[in-house]
This record gives C-alpha cells, sequence and structure tokens, in this order.
C-alpha cells in the first residue's frame, strides 16, 4: 500500500498500542495487531495483516522481553521448553490459515479474540514458586501444552500469551508475574514462525513492520515501567483490557460477516 504521511503516523501509533499492552500484560496486546492494522492503517487484505502484525508482535514482545529479563523475571529453562515444542505447531498453524479464505479467518479470529477477552476476566493467582526450577518431569507437562498453543497462536496470527501464560503457571506452578515475563520468549518465537511462513507466499508488508518497530519500542518501555507499577492493580487493568478486546472482536466479526 501507498506510504502517506497519515498512514505512516498510524502505523507507528498502532505499534505503540501493541508495545504497550505486551509490555503491561504479556499476553493478549498481540491480538490487536491486526484488527489496528485492518481497520485503522487500512491494510486491505486480511493475511498482509496477519502476517505483518505477527512479524511486529514477534519484535515488539522480544524488546519487551529484554526489560522483563532484566529485571529478573523470565525463567528461562521452563519458557525454552515450551516456546521450542510450540515452534513446530506455529508451523503447522500458520500453514492451515493460509489455505483459508481471508473473511473466514477473519470469522475464527474474532472468535478467539472474544475468548482472549472473557479469559482475560478470569483472576489469576498470583501466588506460586518464584523458584521453581526445571525437571523431566515439568517437560512432559511443558511440551504437550507449548505444541498446542503453538498450533493456536500459528494459525490466528497471534502471539498466543493469553494461553501462555496461565499454560506455564499450570505446568509448573510458576508465579504469575514470573509466567507473564516467560510467557514472552514464545510470543517471540511463534510471531516470527508465523510471519515468516507468511513472507514465503508474499503476504508481509516490510514497510508497515518497521514503521510498527518504532512504535512498539516505544511502547514496550512505557509497558514495562507501568507493568511494575500496577503491580498491586494489575487484576483492574486487566478487566478494563478484556473488554476493550470484546468490543473489538464484535467490530471484526460484524465486518467479517
Amino acid at each position: 500500500m501507498e506510504i502517506t504521511a497519515e498512514i505512516i503516523g498510524l502505523a507507528i501509533a498502532s505499534g505503540a498500542i501493541v508495545g504497550l499492552f505486551l509490555g503491561i500484560f504479556g499476553g493478549g496486546g498481540s491480538v490487536l495487531a491486526a484488527p489496528l492494522l485492518l481497520y485503522v492503517v487500512g491494510v486491505s487484505d486480511p493475511h498482509m495483516a496477519i502476517g505483518t502484525s505477527a512479524a511486529a508482535v514477534a519484535a515488539i514482545a522480544l524488546f519487551s522481553l529484554f526489560g522483563h529479563w532484566k529485571g529478573g523475571r523470565v525463567k528461562w529453562p521452563c519458557a525454552t521448553v515450551f516456546a521450542a515444542s510450540g515452534l513446530f505447531g506455529s508451523i503447522l498453524g500458520s500453514s492451515l490459515a493460509k489455505m483459508i479464505d481471508g473473511q473466514t479467518l477473519l470469522i475464527g479470529f474474532a472468535i478467539a479474540m472474544a475468548t482472549i477477552g472473557l479469559s482475560m476476566f478470569r483472576k489469576p493467582k498470583s501466588e506460586g514458586d518464584p523458584d521453581i526450577t526445571i525437571t523431566p518431569k515439568l517437560i512432559l507437562k511443558l511440551a504437550p501444552l507449548g505444541l498446542i498453543v503453538g498450533l493456536a497462536a500459528g494459525f490466528f496470527g497471534i502471539g498466543g500469551g493469553f494461553l501462555i501464560v496461565p499454560g506455564l503457571m499450570l505446568a509448573t506452578g510458576m508465579t504469575l508475574s514470573n509466567a507473564t515475563a516467560s510467557s514472552l520468549v514464545s510470543v517471540t518465537i511463534f510471531g516470527a514462525t508465523t510471519s515468516a511462513n507468511y513472507a514465503l507466499s508474499g503476504w508481509l508488508d516490510y514497510n508497515l513492520l518497521g514503521l510498527m518497530l518504532l512504535g512498539g519500542i516505544f511502547g514496550g518501555l512505557v509497558g514495562v515501567f507501568i507493568a511494575k507499577k500496577l503491580a498491586s492493580r494489575v487484576n483492574i487493568a486487566r478487566k478494563g483490557f478484556a473488554a476493550m478486546i470484546i468490543l473489538v472482536a464484535g467490530y471484526v466479526g460484524l465486518n467479517a460477516i
């Protein structure tokens, strides 16, 4: 698409929004990337929007990951096992999605968005073991979950953080803070794999990707900062964000239909 001054501003702002929510919540923020490209920036092809948004989410998540890593919140052994097994699922999921008509895919995307929003109303447990270490037993729990989440993330072109966070907590017993930070490892890998698959079919706009990354860097920094400040009020913030996701899901679904 033609890059105008308006498009540049909208793409940078869209990246900042995605980066902000990824930095705060780890999961959920990535699901806004494709709708922002479609209905704010003006991308006409759903596959192009999903492929480009997946690349942007991967890069923004990687940037946010460094902030959490410096804070010592990432449990690398557990996060690596989950992400490595999910890598294969994301390849399969994105390959299947490319075979589906764009409008049909958007209907499924809207359903996934609504599910994400509803899941965020569930109050996550903040208790957990902050000193969790990887064991063969944990690997057997993490690997199958990672594969399933990777499949969903690749199919819908989303980071999958809303599934990764509870999945990590369920399988390992780590704290919410550790799971949120560790989920960004998988969000980065799933997004990169999905976008690479779409790029092979020509469904990736590099100009828009670069602009979203500019905004995402700033948004990610702000998000990580806010995440520290909202430690005691994160559940209230999650509910407000969840309500917004559900409204956007309804808009995406109605437009697709």
